[in-house]
């Protein structure tokens, strides 16, 4: 048994500092936010907020599936040898699960069931591979066979509430969901090993990246019409101005500042920073673009439902601020307290808000994350200057 495998574990490649994100890796992504786009779609047809809740624990359900095959990825190379055949099976079973979701807490059909199956699919194929893959470090392999068992828990709890149906499905889904993140502290989830920073940066980058790009197709999507008025102009814009103002945040010196932290960062602390800053942070992040999304298509589209749009839209933009202000205090030891202001000024827009047009109700945060941005560019110039200039290539310096 022993000698099969090693024989398997041969054609697994090990990662080192500078592994990088693998394009079978981005492959996944894109199965990944199909499973956003449609946890949008299920909360758009029935507005309220028992659906919102199933919203919340699909989304969380499946953004931890997608993060243990970003630990998984960072261990061995993804498109090499038995983790290639696993990416593609979790990617078979992702698939169905993001099928599922618009119909999961329906009371007719299969989807809850089919949904939990594939998802076990999707869990346990990382956990087999995650232990060949662990080789002689007993370390890992110990926390991973925990991870196993608060698995199995959690989807035991999964299946139970889709053979319950009904009200009672989604608590027994949120329970799965609260099982499976108190076992990461369980069984000290800083036993982890996180070989490369670029490259567990990156991962998350590019899925905040694609997220925010899948909700401008959303948004497209809901309003595409033969005759484009006016209106329905000035608020696409308004949409987009969001969504630019969203990659803005994060991408022009957020991410580069915590990357360079997580990479200077080594063992136990690295591993305890990986997992606050970015699994559950940038849950934060995801889970704000989603919402945000839905608040948008409601809006722009309108479709009737302007007070939902509004507390979709406003919550989802507190929601990546709020993430902002998390992301920053784990990684600096400090807050933006322009950001903070920002937060408590959009937040204070969802009840004062109500008695104007849907397009009023979308302008009002494009305009006020434009200002934030103009104000973090000017008032932050030298230091913003710095952290771009210091993060390039020396080649693109020199040039």
């Amino acid at each position: 048994m022993a000698s099969v495998l090693d024989s398997v574990r041969s054609h697994l490649r090990d990662t080192d500092d500078d592994h990088r994100v693998t394009t079978l890796e981005l492959f996944f992504d894109l199965v990944f936010v199909y499973a956003l786009t449609n946890i949008t779609g299920l909360m758009e047809h029935d507005i309220g907020g028992e659906t919102v809740l199933e919203g919340a624990i699909t989304l969380a359900v499946v953004w931890f599936g997608w993060c243990a095959y970003t630990w998984l990825g960072n261990q061995a190379k993804a498109d090499e040898g038995l983790l290639r055949v696993a990416m593609v099976v979790a990617m078979a079973g992702m698939f169905f699960v993001s099928i599922s979701i618009p119909y999961a807490f329906g009371d007719e059909g299969n989807a809850a069931m089919v949904l939990a199956a594939a998802y076990a699919v999707v869990r346990l194929t990382h956990l087999g591979v995650y232990v060949i893959a662990a080789g002689d470090d007993t370390q890992l392999r110990s926390v991973i066979l925990g991870m196993a068992a608060v698995a199995s828990v959690m989807l035991v709890l999964l299946f139970i509430g889709a053979a319950v149906g009904g009200r009672s499905q989604k608590w027994w889904w949120l329970a799965a969901v609260i099982v499976d993140q108190l076992g990461v502290y369980f069984v000290r989830s800083t036993r982890w090993r996180l070989n490369s920073a670029s490259h567990f940066a990156e991962r998350f980058g590019l899925i905040v990246i694609i997220a925010i790009g899948e909700s401008i197709v959303a948004v497209g999507v809901a309003t595409s019409e033969a005759q484009l008025s006016g209106r329905d102009a000035l608020a696409l814009l308004c949409g987009l101005a969001i969504a630019v103002c969203l990659w803005w945040l994060y991408f022009d010196v957020v991410a580069l500042v915590a990357e360079n932290v997580l990479r200077q960062s080594t063992g136990v602390e690295r591993a305890r920073l990986a997992r606050d800053s970015y699994v559950y942070v940038h849950f934060l992040f995801v889970g704000g673009i989603v919402f945000a999304a839905l608040g948008m298509v409601l809006l722009i589209g309108d479709h009737g439902h302007i007070d939902a749009g509004r507390y979709a839209l406003y919550g989802g933009i507190v929601s990546y601020l709020v993430g902002h202000l998390l992301f920053r205090l784990r990684n600096v030891g400090s807050i933006n307290i322009g950001r903070a202001v920002t937060a408590a000024v959009v937040l204070i827009g969802i009840p004062t808000l109500g008695g104007v047009s849907a397009l009023v109700q979308v302008l009002v945060p494009a305009v006020i994350l434009v200002a934030l941005v103009a104000f973090e560019v000017s008032a932050f110039r030298e230091p913003r200057n710095e952290i771009r200039r210091r993060a390039l290539p020396r080649s693109e310096i020199s040039s």
